[in-house]
């Protein structure tokens, strides 16, 4: 992994790949590279680091070509370097190839091709699939058919562009597992891993299928089943907006983000317009039909997905009365679990691509457990497609790694799902649906009234910026919300972050508490706070040092070592919502002042489409 960009033109695409790669960098990636047919033949270039590095190659070099395949890497197998970087090439068949994902028997593959006669460079898995087309090309003399008969053998996820110097008006293109999509120009034909990076050329989007191969030329894109079986798959037109993925006036993508919030959750809220009450129909067609005698909800998800169904659950035990059990997507699939057709299994993932996620769904549907719902920001994602139910976020691009509006948009859209659950099950009065949408209509005023907040987290960053380590505490549903703070903290600043609901504190997490151990309590003003008030009394006690977002009436007073900000009001339920605005401000300031890369974190991919 991380970005693939292809295209075949009829002018040279040298900028068109290298633009297409800098949208894609929000992937996160430590390499990056590019391959070029033109007369002259093959041309190759590839660079450790930043795109920047490699468009000085470009331009030093004057490398040009009208059909390109390019990539940005991000290490699984072998170390970030210009050896591992792609593509990667079988040099006599004059073939070059850049892979996402993890071919999980490649070293079989390799031993059978060294023993073939063929020589490796690198320690990439991905080498295997040029010298693997290399050699079926010996017997078929078919570039396409040599593909298909290539990835067939492959086992593991894939998404992969190869191009081939004897056939210099031709990509072809292959999906696993991996996301990839084709794009129609005027001009030709385009490939990417998403479709931000197409925008500069094309709307025309078509999506490929697990299992589909494309051979790409200027005028023409034929795709295929492995098997050469033809298909067709639908053109649509991306609603993407080309502003949607600029700066404008932010100084960093998670900045703009975390300011979209309230207008990326009237969006996502945007259906329930005047209406006086909430239907089922907005967790799909057959909502209703597969909800009404729902026994459990099983939530899977990862990192910060993962955070928003600990949330749920609070919500759909509470107020729908639903069993809710929340599973590392990763570990779910790999133990063993006593599986009811009549639970939900409720998927959350930004990207609609996290490799674990969609491998745990499956494995859910494969133990009879098919009633599905995702809940996803990207409405073409294989996670939407492999659902029976989906609830679309309209967040909008985020491009930081680190989740900030997607996250508060999921929490929207699990607040609604706990509500259509609640009136199914006669749980909602019509007093209480009322109120409940009043709450949700106002929720993104209420988010945009934490952000006026900014100024007095610039100041608290100041005197985080030197620690090394911070503990977060929650109550409630407010423990998965200290559990995102510091997950934020952590991402960006790499401080090390742990977080405890609070009253494990004195079960062991109090013996880290000393002067150089800054506490941040999420206190909102609910059922637990006098609990909590305790717990805070514990660290001050020890010495520590007390860093509490409070709401407007909280009875917490500051003092020496306790600094309070107050939020501007006491949102119920909902409040998870609301204060987690400034946990993530507190991080994003934080990693300002420590000067680390806040939209690409070191070692961390936005989508991560590989186990």
């Amino acid at each position: 992994m991380c970005g693939i960009v292809a295209a075949v033109a009829g002018r040279n695409i040298a900028a068109v790949l290298l633009e297409g790669l800098r949208k894609l960098e929000y992937r996160g990636y430590d390499s990056a590279g590019l391959a070029l047919v033109n007369g002259e033949g093959l041309q190759r270039l590839r660079a450790v680091g930043r795109v920047a590095e490699l468009t000085a190659q470009v331009e030093k070099t004057r490398a040009a070509g009208d059909t390109g395949i390019a990539h940005t890497r991000w290490a699984t197998h072998g170390v970030p370097s210009e050896r591992n970087a792609h593509p990667h090439v079988s040099g006599a068949a004059g073939l070059a190839v850049v892979h996402n994902g993890i071919i999980e028997n490649h070293e079989a593959l390799r031993s059978r091709l060294v023993a073939a006669g063929y020589e490796f460079t690198s320690d990439t898995d991905t080498e295997v699939i040029a010298h693997l087309i290399a050699l079926e090309l010996k017997s078929t003399g078919d570039f396409f058919a040599a593909v298909r008969r290539s990835v067939s053998q492959l086992r593991g996820a894939y998404a992969i562009a190869v191009l081939r110097e004897s056939d210099p008006d031709k990509v072809v293109v292959a999906r696993q597992g991996s996301p990839l999509l084709l794009g129609l120009g005027e001009d030709g034909s385009y490939a990417a891993s998403d479709a931000s990076a197409l925008l500069q050329v094309t709307r025309r989007i078509v999506y490929l299928d697990n299992g589909d191969c494309a051979e790409l030329t200027r005028g023409h894109c034929r795709i295929t089943r492995v098997d050469g079986t033809p298909v067709e798959r639908p053109e649509t037109e991306s609603r993407l907006s080309a502003d949607a993925v600029e700066l404008g006036r932010y100084r960093h993508y998670m900045q703009k983000e975390i300011f979209e919030q309230p207008v990326a959750l009237s969006n996502t809220l945007e259906m329930l317009g005047t209406a006086h009450s909430i239907q089922p129909g907005l967790m799909g067609a057959n909502a209703r039909a597969l909800l009404a005698d729902v026994r459990q909800v099983l939530i899977i998800a990862c990192g910060t997905s993962y955070h928003a169904g600990l949330v749920a659950r609070y919500w759909l035990e509470a107020i729908a009365g639903v069993p809710c059990s929340v599973e590392v997507a990763s570990e779910y699939r790999y133990r063993d679990s006593v599986p009811d057709p009549q639970t939900l299994v409720v998927t959350i993932s930004q990207s609609g691509e996290t490799a674990d996620t969609l491998a745990a769904l499956q494995h859910a549907k494969a133990l009879g457990m098919t009633r599905t719902l995702t809940i996803c920001n990207v409405p073409e994602s294989s996670l939407v497609r492999e659902t029976a139910l989906r609830f679309i976020t309209r967040a909008g691009p985020e491009i930081g790694v680190a989740s900030t509006k997607a996250f508060t948009t999921q929490l929207a859209a699990l607040y609604l799902l706990t509500l259509v659950l609640a009136k199914l099950r006669g749980r909602l009065s019509e007093q209480a649906e009322t109120a409940e949408l009043e709450l949700l209509r106002h929720l993104p005023i209420a988010v945009a009234k934490v952000l006026e907040l900014e100024p007095w987290i610039r100041d608290w960053s100041e005197r985080f910026a030197m620690k090394q380590h911070a503990l977060f505490l929650g109550r409630g549903l407010h423990y998965p919300i200290a559990l995102e703070g510091a997950l934020k903290l952590k991402e960006l600043s790499y401080i090390h972050a742990e977080a405890y609901p609070a009253g494990e504190l004195k079960h062991g997490p109090l013996a880290l508490v000393d002067r150089e151990m800054p506490v941040i309590a999420v206190a909102p003003n609910d059922a637990l706070l006098e609990k909590l008030k305790s717990n805070l009394q514990e660290v001050r006690a020890r010495g520590g040092e007390l860093y509490v977002f409070a709401d407007a009436d909280s009875e917490i007073a500051e003092s020496d070592g306790v600094h309070v900000l107050r939020l501007p009001e006491h949102y119920g339920a909902l409040s998870a919502l609301l204060h987690v605005v400034p946990l993530q401000l507190l991080a994003y300031h934080v990693a300002l002042v420590r000067g680390t890369d806040v939209d690409k974190p070191r070692n961390l991919a936005k989508s991560v489409t590989v186990e």
